[in-house]
């Protein structure tokens, strides 16, 4: 490592420890901030940017500070506190978001002195980066959770704020080099919820290969951060959405031979 990357800081805006849900075993995830998309439906607004910035403490009635800089030192020196939890229980460490990969150089980094210190690395991804650093990243990943939006470019655009295009090259790269990767699927009323948005994903997985999907109901669990933040949030009364509301998408897409939980 450089000594200018040694001593390189990525803005992070939390460390949440013993998570069951972000790749197998018992896992400490680090949240980067900063995301190139703008999904409307964003359930961590105060990843978007990445700078740190003020958010309202709901809490403790007082304005506090999100996001804060951190070498990978630091991070590694706060991870590895729990390797005991991670070799017991086939645990690691997870990267998310924000966009990983917004801060591409230092989180390749984090995750090749991770995997040289023994511990299982994971990452979620928009994969929406360039190519050549995509590819140089996803050598240092065990587990990948790989995020798709929509199928359809315009769509994508229209509820994100970019095409898919680069996204779904970097997802058939993903699907040809990586032994453990998982698609995910956010699903949204009225962007990506219809029988038919189901057969076109379904459709999609088949052309690329895409064997293992889980699919994420829509959910709530982020509109209050949108007031903290000041900001206005365009689905406050959108219900969200439960496991079983999505059984109707879970067939179409196992009609297609392709594994599908949802989450």
């Amino acid at each position: 490592m450089t000594t200018q990357l040694a001593t390189k800081q990525a803005c992070i805006f939390n460390i949440q420890k013993f998570s069951l849900h972000d790749g197998p075993g018992i896992r400490t995830v680090v949240f980067f901030k900063g995301c190139p998309l703008r999904c409307y439906w964003c359930a961590n607004p105060e990843s978007q940017s990445g700078k740190p910035e003020k958010m309202w403490d709901n809490q403790k009635k007082a304005m506090t500070t999100v996001g804060e800089y951190k070498t990978i030192k630091e991070i590694i020196d706060e991870v590895i506190k729990d390797a005991p939890f991670y070799e017991e229980s086939g645990g690691g460490v997870t990267l998310s978001g924000g966009e990983v990969l917004y801060q591409a150089e230092f989180a390749t980094e984090l995750l090749r002195q991770l995997k040289e210190k023994g511990i299982h690395t994971a990452s979620e991804t928009t994969g929406s980066v360039k190519t050549d650093i995509f590819k140089k990243f996803i050598e240092q990943v065990d587990v990948l959770f790989f995020d798709i939006k929509h199928y359809d470019a315009e769509k994508h655009r229209a509820g994100i704020g970019s095409s898919n295009k680069l996204i779904l090259k970097n997802l058939a790269i993903a699907i040809q080099s990586q032994e453990e990767l998982i698609v995910r699927v956010p699903i949204i009323p009225n962007f990506n919820d219809s029988e038919y948005d189901a057969k076109q994903f379904a459709k999609l997985f088949n052309e690329l290969g895409v064997q293992k999907i889980e699919l994420l109901p829509f959910h709530q669990f982020g509109a209050k951060k949108y007031e903290y933040l000041g900001r206005k949030y365009k689905l406050q009364d959108i219900p969200q959405l439960h496991t079983e509301d999505l059984d109707y998408f879970k067939e179409i897409i196992e009609a297609h031979d392709i594994s599908c939980q949802v989450q």
